[in-house]
């Protein structure tokens, strides 16, 4: 098979992993070298089916031994297949690089007979290209369930970035949908990881070469299996807290195998994987805890409101907030206040007392802020209904408008647009701002 061909096939089969982002890896240029990881991260342009542009993004092979029911590469699936070679890999990364068409590369494969066997041609790959083309480029590889550790170890050296991917958020679901793995095989070489990077980042040997620099992610599915938001979200919290996981990825569950166990979902739940999204920024950079957003009470999210406006609706008891002395945890709370705009409210308020004007100058998100804050005691444009109902319907226009007015100046989009029935509340889609909070954790 041409090489062309082989990257037509492994190039789409990558696409339905989405734990692709590249951040936090300082790797250098040597002498000699090519390429450099650089701490800001890799700039990305997303397709519409969530493919990583200026990363190559691909598999070593999609020939599984695995039947795992969810997945397009299952061994019982009757799919074009193909697998590289390392010095295949190697090499497009190399002309791809110099040609301008990517910044790094994002390697992944099916397992090829069993995991150690997968994970030697993984690290062959990656050898090549630091040693033998010397590329310092970004590289974020994935690592196999149920691998040896020492391949880890010598993986972990060469690569800026690793990942696991969990799939499913719970035990039962895993053997249901993907008999031939199991947990401790995931959590266990994750925990393996995670004490190296620990141990990596408390030595001072500037001669000893970093152990996976920009840390470990992981992705879940959506929408497989019966599990509510509170547990899958409770399962990212403790990745979070115990691992020190850089992102936990969410991925709506795409209907493209037909198999009993399977639910029959006329579209993916976009909107629900969006809210996860959403939340998951309130834990990790809002101090939120998963115990205060979702209990066994109210175990999913809100499909109308995004969590924090659900949540300050259901606590408006800690509201109004006021604006010229709340402290900055505090001022993260309220919906429409981001990290960026509250750091700058406590940097302005040092010189004056900030009016509702100079909140729109912060940058601070007015229409949803308003409800929920004052300014020297004063209530925006004089609002004078503070109750639960006045709050939401308000809100809940915002969302209608956002909603009609989705398809307006509307250049990149990372979901398929489709029609929403606001009644409906299954069948809604993020809106543009649903979109734009969840990627940029605006909330």
């Amino acid at each position: 098979m041409e090489i062309v061909d082989k990257l037509k096939i492994l190039a789409d089969s990558a696409k339905y992993d989405a734990s692709c982002s590249s951040s936090g890896s300082n790797r250098g240029n040597t002498k000699g070298g090519i390429g450099n990881g650089d701490v800001s991260g890799i700039c990305h342009s997303w397709g519409a089916d969530g493919r990583c542009i200026s990363l190559l993004k691909i598999l070593m092979s999609n020939c599984c031994v695995y039947d795992c029911k969810y997945c397009i590469n299952r061994c019982t699936n009757t799919v074009p297949r193909a697998t590289f070679t390392p010095r295949e890999i190697a090499d497009l990364t190399i002309q791809f690089y110099k040609r301008n068409y990517i910044e790094g590369l994002f390697l992944s494969s099916a397992v090829i007979k069993n995991p150690d066997y997968t994970m030697e041609k993984l690290y062959e790959t990656i050898l090549i290209l630091r040693k033998e083309y010397k590329f310092n480029g970004y590289i974020h590889v994935k690592t196999i369930p149920g691998c040896s550790q020492e391949l880890i170890d010598k993986l972990g050296t060469l690569v800026d970035r690793t990942s696991i991917n969990i799939e499913l958020p719970s035990e039962a679901s895993l053997k249901l949908l993907a008999p031939e793995k199991e947990k401790a095989g995931i959590l266990s070489p994750m925990n393996y990881i995670a004490k190296n990077i620990s141990i990596s980042k408390q030595e001072k040997s500037i001669h000893k070469p970093k152990f996976v620099p920009a840390g470990q992610t992981t992705q879940l599915m959506v929408g497989a299996t019966p599990e509510t938001d509170l547990k899958i979200m409770k399962l990212s919290e403790s990745l979070y807290t115990k691992l020190k996981l850089k992102r936990v990825y969410y991925s709506a569950y795409v209907s493209i195998n037909e198999d009993s166990l399977l639910p029959a979902l006329k579209e993916p739940p976009l909107l629900r994987e969006n809210r996860l999204y959403q939340a998951d920024w309130l834990l990790r950079f809002y101090n939120f805890t998963m115990d205060e957003l979702l209990d066994e009470t109210h175990p999913n999210f809100n499909p109308l409101l995004d969590p924090k406006c659900d949540w300050a609706l259901r606590h408006l008891e800690q509201f109004p907030v006021e604006i010229n002395r709340a402290d900055y945890h505090t001022l993260l709370r309220v919906p429409g206040i981001g990290v960026t705009s509250a750091k700058r409210i406590i940097t302005a308020r040092r010189a004056f007392n900030l009016k509702f004007d100079d909140l729109k100058k912060l940058r601070v998100v007015l229409k949803r802020a308003r409800y929920f804050i004052t300014c020297n005691g004063k209530y925006f444009d004089q609002i004078q209904h503070f109750s639960e109902t006045f709050i939401s319907e308000n809100l809940l226009f915002l969302e209608r408008l956002s909603s009609e007015n989705q398809n307006s100046f509307e250049q990149i989009s990372l979901f398929t647009n489709f029609n929403k029935d606001l009644n409906n509340p299954h069948s809604l889609l993020p809106t543009k701002e649903d979109k734009v909070k969840a990627l940029t954790g605006s909330l």
